[in-house]
């Protein structure tokens, strides 16, 4: 009898280790699929290149963040940055952009 009862306690330890792996990897799923969805917003938020569909990556050029792809090498200034450069560099700032885009510098 008391084999029996020794077996039977063992097993609703192992349920119960059971139980806890189970809990403890859905908490883990769930945490790995909150980190996924959150790089997919960030992911998102700064979008795709509307040449390529390459993810664009942000730089920054005279104080300013532009995003560019990394595929083709487009630059996209989003709204009222282009007037900001413009007011940021000394001489025409086409050709101090055009600079720092080439060098890779800011």
């Amino acid at each position: 009898m008391n084999e029996e009862k020794d077996r039977l306690g063992e097993k609703l330890r192992n349920k119960q280790r059971g139980d806890e792996d189970r809990y403890f990897a859905e908490l883990d799923s769930q945490k790995i699929e909150k980190l996924r969805q959150q790089r997919q917003a960030r992911d998102k938020e700064l979008g795709d290149c509307p040449r390529c569909g390459s993810t664009l990556e942000e730089s920054e050029h005279f104080g300013v963040l532009v995003d560019g792809c990394p595929a083709c090498g487009g630059v996209w200034l989003d709204n009222g940055e282009l007037q900001i450069l413009q007011e940021r560099v000394s001489e025409p700032w086409i050709t101090k952009w055009f600079r720092s885009v080439l060098s890779g510098k800011s």
